[in-house]
């Protein structure tokens, strides 16, 4: 198989996409991630509309890859680090059902996986408190609006890409060092 050759997706809900988007655009293997809205009952919502949490959207990326070169389990393994799993419908300061802990699976494979990881995770009492991550199936990913592609990477000195994104960004550089893409 040559590499680059395989390409999967995975969506993923952890609070505010500013946060997890750079988390994962720095993994070797992740090929595009893009902001977006997944999860509500309102066709093309807007940022203001999800903000209100009336939509039942959350807020989440969607994460191409090469699994050759990155596993979806790796990448839950990160997303459960990168986020607090165990706070019901928020993150920190950002707090309502767009900021909720979800999973969205594409497939009965990462079902499958998913579930033995969060089984795991059950069992060792990883984080000492229940994991209230929500488990749905795919869903219609609306992605979010220019400003907020890649935002953090635009905005790196914005008040809150420092106060909250950029040390989720530092604990995976540091606890996956040698998934992270170099320069050049």
């Amino acid at each position: 198989m040559i590499k680059g050759e395989m390409v999967a997706q995975a969506i993923l809900a952890g609070g505010c996409f500013w946060c997890l988007e750079p988390v994962f655009s720095q993994l070797k293997g992740v090929t595009q991630v893009v902001s977006g809205y997944i999860g509500g009952h309102v066709a093309n919502p807007t940022y203001k509309e999800v903000c209100t949490g009336e939509t039942g959207h959350a807020e989440a990326i969607k994460i191409t890859f090469d699994p050759t070169e990155i596993s979806y389990e790796v990448l839950l393994e990160i997303f459960f680090l990168a986020h607090d799993p165990t706070m019901f419908n928020r993150q920190g300061h950002d707090v309502g059902t767009q900021y909720r802990s979800a999973v969205f699976y594409q497939d009965d494979e990462q079902h499958a996986i998913l579930q033995h990881l969060l089984a795991e995770y059950a069992a060792d009492n990883r984080f000492g408190a229940p994991v209230v991550t929500e488990v749905n199936k795919g869903g219609i990913f609306y992605p979010a609006e220019d400003y907020h592609q890649y935002y953090y990477a635009n905005n790196p000195n914005q008040p809150y890409c420092l106060a909250v994104a950029a040390p989720k960004v530092a604990k995976i550089r540091a606890q996956y060092a040698d998934r992270i893409k170099t320069a050049g």
